[in-house]
């Protein structure tokens, strides 16, 4: 043999060849690739891109009183949040949200009798009470302790700038 090596290199080759010629074939369409093509043609986030800049809720959240201390969480296009504290213990957390960003959340304001300050109001479930104002704006404060209820929740409520608020439109 003159070659001792031949067999491996045209093994390595026959190998190589097939691998080029494998990736190089159109890959079937999978039954995903027409759901990704309609959604890559959507306007995404367009909801979200007209909403009002989260930091611009903050001076309507109310002020740090007797005790109590308001911790800014988080701030976002279309939404900030703050929890309520006192001897370093969850209380209560406060949102203020543009319903640009999710229209469904104003729909539950329709068939309201309930009010705080003048603006329709909601209990949702046994720990939450929402306003909505200007037909835009959903200020909620969530119970995050069993001893900060319902009547805590609207006090604390009535204590949100929502004429400032209202006036971001």
């Amino acid at each position: 043999m003159i070659f001792p090596n031949a067999r491996r290199i045209l093994v390595a080759f026959l190998l190589s060849m097939l691998l080029f010629v494998t990736a190089c074939q159109p890959q079937a369409s999978s039954r995903f690739d027409q759901v990704q093509e309609t959604s890559s043609q959507q306007k995404s986030g367009q909801a979200v891109a007209n909403a009002t800049q989260g930091s611009s809720f903050n001076p309507f959240f109310p002020a740090a009183s007797r005790g109590y201390e308001r911790v800014y969480t988080q701030e976002k296009k279309g939404f900030a949040e703050a929890k309520l504290k006192k001897d370093g213990k969850d209380l209560a957390l406060m949102a203020i949200s543009d319903t640009r960003s999710l229209p469904t959340a104003a729909a539950k304001f329709k068939n309201t009798t309930k009010q705080i300050v003048g603006y329709p109001a909601v209990e949702i479930g046994n720990t939450q009470t929402a306003v909505l104002v200007a037909d835009r704006y959903q200020v909620k404060v969530l119970s995050r302790d069993a001893s900060f209820t319902a009547s805590d929740r609207e006090a604390l409520l009535k204590q949100f700038d929502y004429q400032g608020l209202a006036k971001l439109q």
